[in-house]
């Protein structure tokens, strides 16, 4: 019965819409002239809150009539599932030009007359990376003014319908619905959909995609722009190809747009730290043969003989250090001379990608119009959220106006809430990397034992070395908590800000970002900081090793450095972190939008609706892109924090980069709801971090090389301790390993069997032998050391920022052609204005209202006397 009463459903849907001559996979109303601008949904459920719902969808729907706006309402019974009703919402002309007027949108009033810049030489050589003119600049050049109701002539205004774009037009809908009332509920005024769809009043509110992703749309007044950024920019196949980013900017807006300019500028940069690197990274593959260190190390004549003291009490047994060398030839790899040049280069490569990066910006600003474009209004008005929680009013000194505020008692209690909060999170953080690095303690001596009496190992055992085995399995850990708390923490981020109530949108989200900035620096970077900073640096000697609350020992270095286990942490932090994110945003939106496409590819146009197909897809979100910033910044953090420990990060981050380009335009143009359209001149408070982290990198990459690498002492060894002046790197392993008495064990520390009866051993120190007056006591080596690390550490520091600012200095964040244009342009719409207001004035002289004008006349004559002198 069931199946005979969906089949006749199916049936009377099908004769009643066979009726209709338009499709109803259209974005116009039944009309086929009035576009949809915006789209509410809403399931008519018969809950105790039906009525309620019902006459505040009554009052907010009347009060948008009375805005201007035109509705036409889809029954329940023309919707797919049969419970659906769809809303649809047009935005007449009156209405586009008395908001366009409001929002300050500008308009084209004239055709761009300056010529373009000169033709690259290298136009030719770039060619197969070109996109078509047409998808590039989908418009052609306009110079622009703010629009104004009272000068409609004075602009290009060919066709009233198409005047305005649709990301325009959604942009002004969506003012009007978040500001529109519907009603008072416990004497408050409510307004706003966005209260409306949280109380359930409506489930879905969008703005339309313009057609099918996969094919062009029936109507040929549609221009199908969704389809050519699916074609031209959406598919992993044109990763090759340079983004249509004023396509881009149109379709999406331009927030969305200069994410995608800036996200792409990063990847160019990239390219060339990925080829330095690289080269750097060769050149230590290429060397390997010729690194004394690794070769005394594997010599069995040298290393062979080398007896080493145990790297656990008890449970660890003696060993040579030749069972290290191919731990110790792999580490040269990251570990030479190319290491300090890469850290000073990146050094400089960070400085020019934020300069260049203003210059690009700059561009974008005259070219997409936001040269003058202050925060949006939208963005500064006040939060419904905070003008709906604070019941307490003052006078605004500016606008004398009463508007809402929070007492400042009020937002001291809730800003400690909030601190104590993320100091909390933080150290929640910090704890699990403690217990992490207690689980390096406690597994190393397992991991030790196991791989000196398992014989299936042996012939691993050179590569995979107790070191490296629990530093693979700790960094894999690390990453798998760092997820875990990352899930839960967005949630409290989130919580957290929305308690300390924001005044405005702009101020939410720079709180929200700098809370979930600080969470996830300390979650990602904490273990490589332990690891470059802390791990065997506070060992102690055999002996009078160093404990860690009184029972862990602490972590030593391998013989031939840390550096490598700092390598390993970031490769697999970085990595699982890209490849997991990619997954995330990739597989997951996919999965949910299966059905939804599934039912669009299968049933015919006239059943499946346009509003029905993007109602069934994902939505973005107002947090979207910062996401998608927050992802890219982290990403930036590892390359730059702690590339002179791995050369290759660079690489690795331009192939993600590449790959998540076209992800995040894949899975916005197919997988999401279009977004509202919303402006933005920059990438915001994003700027401020990544300037902070290029000053933080120079400091953490001088550290590295100072403290984590073998550079400084094998070089003060090469000048000031070396004797052999045919090969001055010969005997350097021998001199930077302190001499140990095995009798002077305590107890707690001697290993319970010493078979061939060692008398002495080695360790990874500058001390006094035992048979010297000062005994274990640090040598004037070590003294020697640690100066020239400290002196590296300021000379480098100075250097790179000394190039860094003069380098800022000499690139100007504004290109000078830009300049003349932006001035160019001003003085042709003010030359135009005041014209368009001159010839006014003249009519109404001519019509007699001659003592009203004459020093409107004047005055304006002198407007356009100091434009043309500035």
């Amino acid at each position: 019965q069931q199946s005979g009463r969906k089949y006749n459903l199916f049936l009377k849907r099908r004769l009643r819409i066979d009726k209709r001559h338009q499709s109803k996979d259209s974005i116009f109303f039944r009309d086929g002239v009035r576009r949809i601008d915006f789209v509410l949904s809403y399931v008519d459920d018969l809950n105790k809150e039906w009525e309620k719902k019902l006459e505040r969808r009554k009052e907010f729907e009347s009060n948008l009539q009375k805005a201007g706006l035109e509705l036409e309402t889809e029954d329940k019974k023309e919707s797919e599932d049969g419970k659906i009703y769809f809303v649809k919402i047009h935005a007449p002309w009156e209405v586009l030009i008395t908001y366009a007027e409001v929002l300050n949108i500008k308009v084209p009033i004239k055709e761009n007359d300056i010529p373009s810049m000169v033709e690259n030489p290298l136009d030719c050589v770039l060619s197969p990376l070109r996109l078509p003119e047409k998808v590039m600049h989908p418009e052609p050049d306009y110079f622009t003014a703010p629009f104004s109701k009272d000068k409609q002539e004075l602009y290009l205004i060919n066709d009233e319908s198409t005047f305005f774009s649709p990301s325009m037009r959604n942009r002004i809908v969506n003012y009007i619905l978040t500001r529109c009332p519907y009603g008072t509920e416990e004497g408050k005024k409510k307004f706003g959909i966005k209260r409306l769809l949280n109380n359930g009043t409506y489930t879905a509110a969008y703005p339309l995609h313009d057609c099918q992703y996969w094919k062009r749309a029936n109507d040929p007044n549609c221009d199908s722009e969704r389809h050519t950024l699916y074609m031209e920019w959406a598919r992993f196949l044109r990763f090759y190809k340079e983004q249509p980013l004023d396509l881009i900017r149109k379709y999406y807006g331009e927030k969305i747009g200069i994410y995608f300019a800036w996200l792409g500028f990063y990847t160019e940069m990239l390219f060339l730290a990925a080829v330095v690197g690289l080269i750097c990274f060769l050149y230590g593959l290429f060397t390997m043969d010729e690194n004394m260190s690794s070769k005394e190390i594997c010599d069995p004549a040298i290393g062979g003989e080398i007896i080493m003291c145990p790297l656990c009490d008890r449970e660890c047994e003696y060993w040579r250090l030749n069972t290290t060398c191919q731990s110790s030839q792999y580490s040269h790899l990251f570990d030479n001379v190319a290491t300090l040049f890469f850290a000073i280069f990146m050094g400089i490569w960070v400085t020019l990608f934020l300069e260049f990066w203003k210059r690009r910006q700059a561009r974008l600003k005259y070219e997409w119009d936001l040269v003058d474009f202050e925060e949006e209004q939208q963005q500064l008005q006040l939060r419904p959220e905070y003008e709906a929680k604070c019941t307490q009013k003052k006078r605004n000194p500016v606008t004398q106006e009463m508007e809402p505020y929070l007492p400042l008692t009020s937002q001291a209690v809730r800003f400690c809430v909030s601190g104590a909060t993320v100091l909390f999170w933080v150290s929640l953080i910090i704890a699990s990397m403690i217990a992490v690095i207690v689980y390096r303690l406690a597994v190393y001596a397992a991991f030790a034992s196991l791989m000196e009496n398992t014989q299936t190992l042996q012939p691993i055992s050179g590569l995979l070395t107790p070191q490296l085995a629990t530093s693979v399995t700790a960094s894999c850990l690390n990453f798998v908590i760092i997820m875990i708390l990352n899930f839960f923490y967005e949630r409290i981020a989130i919580w957290i800000t929305d308690m300390e109530i924001p005044r405005t949108h702009m101020e939410y989200e720079n709180r929200l970002t700098m809370k979930m900035f600080l969470f996830q620096f300390v979650n990602y970077y904490s273990s490589c900081f332990y690891v470059a900073f802390f791990k065997g640096k506070f060992v102690g000697y055999p002996g009078d090793y160093t404990y860690m609350f009184n029972r862990w020992r602490n972590e030593e270095c391998d013989p031939a450095g840390c550096l490598i286990e700092l390598t390993t942490q970031l490769t697999i932090v970085m990595a699982g972190k890209q490849i997991w994110g990619n997954i995330q945003e990739a597989i997951v939106p996919w999965i949910c939008n299966w059905w939804g496409r599934r039912k669009a590819r299968n049933n015919p146009e006239n059943l499946y609706s346009r509003w029905e197909q993007d109602h069934d897809l994902q939505t973005f979100g107002a947090l979207g892109l910062f996401y998608e910033y927050l992802e890219m910044v982290i990403q930036f953090g590892f390359i730059t924090l702690f590339v002179a420990s791995f050369p290759l990060a660079p690489l690795l981050a331009l192939m993600n980069n590449i790959l998540e380009i076209r992800v995040d335009s894949w899975k916005l143009t197919t997988q999401y709801r279009r977004p509202v359209a919303a402006k933005a001149h920059s990438i915001g408070v994003w700027q401020e971090i990544l300037n902070g982290m290029a000053i933080l990198s120079v400091v953490t990459n001088a550290f590295i090389v100072a403290f984590t690498s073998d550079m400084i002492p094998r070089l003060v060894y090469y000048y000031a301790y070396s004797d052999n002046e045919d090969s001055p790197m010969s005997g350097y392993i021998n001199n930077s390993l302190s001499v140990f008495l095995i009798s002077d064990f305590p107890e707690k520390n001697e290993p319970k069997e010493n078979p061939e009866n060692f008398v002495i051993c080695r360790y990874r120190d500058y001390r006094y032998p035992p048979d010297h007056e000062k005994r274990y006591l640090h040598t004037m080596q070590f003294w020697h050391i640690l100066a020239a690390k400290l002196a590296f550490i300021i000379i480098m520091e100075h250097v790179v920022f000394i190039v860094k600012f003069f380098v800022a200095w000499m690139i100007p964040d504004v290109p000078a052609d830009v300049k003349a244009k932006i001035k160019r342009e001003k003085y042709l719409t003010q030359k135009i204005l005041h014209e368009y207001e001159l010839e006014k004035l003249k009519e109404r002289l001519c019509q007699g209202d001659k003592q009203a004008t004459e020093k409107e006349f004047i005055a304006t004559e002198g407007r356009m006397e100091l434009s043309r002198a500035m």
